[in-house]
């Protein structure tokens, strides 16, 4: 999960946490390991490769940007290393809507996270509903819970009339906003789209986009265009997407997946539904009749690129048990980095 010239999008919140890491003055090296291009082999080939830039970097700590296969070969090969493996997901609770061969090749991952859990000296996961798949053996005292940042320079208030002339989109409509693209199973697009016909048949002139193959300098365009987003997805890690809305202050509507209640709680215009058409089309209709902005940048001041950049690094001082400056490395997921991290 790192951004590459044919995904630029791919992973960015790791490149956004590294950046934040770097402008604390932690030296990081990165070492990307792209299974997207390369194939799930690619895990079993690196060992010789990631060796000699430990050797050359000589980093302080290596950590692990995402569990399954690689975080096990990693906290395999180094046990001697101060190593930190995050979380995000998928990796601790698999693929299970995918098919039975992707869902199978995922458990073999979620069991590669537990013992990469096991063996590593601290465990980073990206929200407080990951903790608890987290094996039972592993102990709880190394576990912390640190959000991936969201970007507050980007993603801000804009507005709404002049984003939907530069997108196109009805101005007097009611637009609903869906972050995947239509046939991810895990997302259930079809549970939005079936909410958002519902609300039209109430009389409401709704409109759902799919957020999907958008650059993403365009993203707070479309964020802001949109009177609400939608989340209907069967499991999430941490929701970006919805971070993002709020920040923007646009209303999230959403099944009570991954971090999302802790996310909107307590901010009006924001709610959770239950995982049917009919509750999810009723929550979206109370945006419609209300302002359609909410209060949610405020809440995000405490998870810009900044605030958990710098949790991170002091993280990293705890885990070395010193003050001093620090080397540290990173490794990543599906298409993954490991980076090598000094703190100079």
């Amino acid at each position: 999960m790192y951004p590459t010239p044919e995904r630029p999008t791919n992973g960015i919140f790791v490149e956004q946490q590294i950046r934040g890491l770097r402008a604390k003055g932690v030296e990081i090296e990165i070492f990307f390991v792209d299974r997207l291009s390369q194939g799930m082999s690619c895990y079993y080939r690196m060992r010789r490769a990631l060796a000699a830039a430990v050797e050359r970097f000589q980093p302080d700590l290596l950590h692990v940007m995402y569990g399954g296969v690689m975080a096990d070969q990693v906290t395999r090969q180094f046990p001697e290393r101060p190593l930190v493996v995050t979380f995000h997901g998928s990796d601790l609770f698999g693929e299970n809507h995918s098919g039975w061969v992707r869902k199978w090749i995922s458990h073999y991952g979620v069991r590669c996270s537990w013992r990469a859990a096991q063996r590593a000296r601290e465990v980073v996961v990206v929200s407080r509903f990951l903790e608890a798949l987290l094996p039972s053996g592993v102990d709880r005292s190394k576990v912390r819970i640190n959000p991936c940042g969201v970007d507050l320079e980007r993603f801000e208030p804009l507005d709404r009339e002049e984003c939907r002339r530069r997108l196109g989109w009805a101005e007097d409509g009611f637009q609903v906003l869906f972050s995947s693209n239509a046939g991810d199973p895990v997302k259930r697009p079809a549970l939005a789209r079936e909410a958002v016909a519902l609300l039209r048949r109430s009389g409401i002139r709704a409109e759902l986009h799919y957020l999907h193959d958008v650059p993403y300098a365009d993203v707070p365009r479309w964020l802001n265009a949109s009177d609400a987003v939608i989340l209907t997805s069967f499991q999430e890690g941490a929701s970006t997407i919805v971070k993002e809305a709020l920040a923007c202050n646009v209303p999230v509507v959403s099944v009570d997946v991954g971090d999302v209640a802790e996310r909107i709680e307590g901010i009006e215009g924001c709610y959770l539904a239950e995982s049917d058409a009919v509750d999810l089309a009723e929550k979206l209709r109370r945006v419609h009749d209300g302002p359609r902005r909410v209060q949610g940048r405020e809440r995000m001041q405490d998870l810009s690129i900044e605030r958990i950049a710098e949790r991170l690094g002091d993280f990293y001082e705890e885990v070395l048990g010193t003050t001093r400056a620090s080397r540290v490395p990173v490794a990543a997921p599906p298409t993954e980095t490991c980076s090598l991290t000094s703190k100079s």
